[in-house]
């Protein structure tokens, strides 16, 4: 009586085991079709290319966790300027985090040049990662997001803001 019920049992335990084996097979094919799919979440940032960051608003108000952002970006005081490569996720979704705060947009190589030449200082032989800005002349709308304002991805336009700023 005794064995027969432990063969019932260990039957029972190897159906459920194939039901449980056979539920992940599916799952992981659903997975895999969910792999296909195309991503939503596309980045806007050109990857091949140096993008310069200006942080336009000040430190009141700012929300710590996207003050750090900032901070790790070296973005510490307002009308900062800094060139960095995209190539990496982290930076682009940093970006991301602090659109709200920031300008930023491929720079050209003629730009690039001038703000070396006009505002780069070399500290030990090195130059240094950060630009600090005049404000820009004309002003800005510092509140408003791009095309209307100045924050968020202002593409190749950047090149002007910065030429209004050196």
């Amino acid at each position: 009586m005794k064995e027969q019920k432990k063969q019932i049992n260990n039957s029972e335990n190897n159906s459920n085991k194939k039901e449980q084996s056979s539920s992940e097979n599916n799952r992981s094919s659903k997975a895999k079709s969910f792999d296909r799919l195309p991503n939503k979440k596309v980045s806007k940032i050109s990857s091949s290319s140096l993008t310069a960051v200006i942080r336009i608003s000040g430190i009141v108000g700012v929300p710590e966790h996207i003050e750090n952002t900032l901070y790790r970006l070296r973005l510490r005081r307002k009308y900062v300027c800094v060139v960095i490569n995209t190539n990496n996720k982290s930076i682009q979704g940093a970006l991301e985090k602090v659109k709200f705060y920031i300008a930023y947009g491929e720079i050209s190589k003629e730009t690039h040049d001038k703000l070396i030449k006009a505002r780069g200082k070399k500290v030990d032989g090195k130059l240094k990662p950060f630009f600090r800005l005049h404000p820009p002349r004309g002003g800005i709308k510092s509140k408003l997001q791009y095309p209307k304002g100045v924050l968020g991805n202002n593409k190749k336009d950047i090149n002007k803001l910065i030429e209004r700023m050196l």
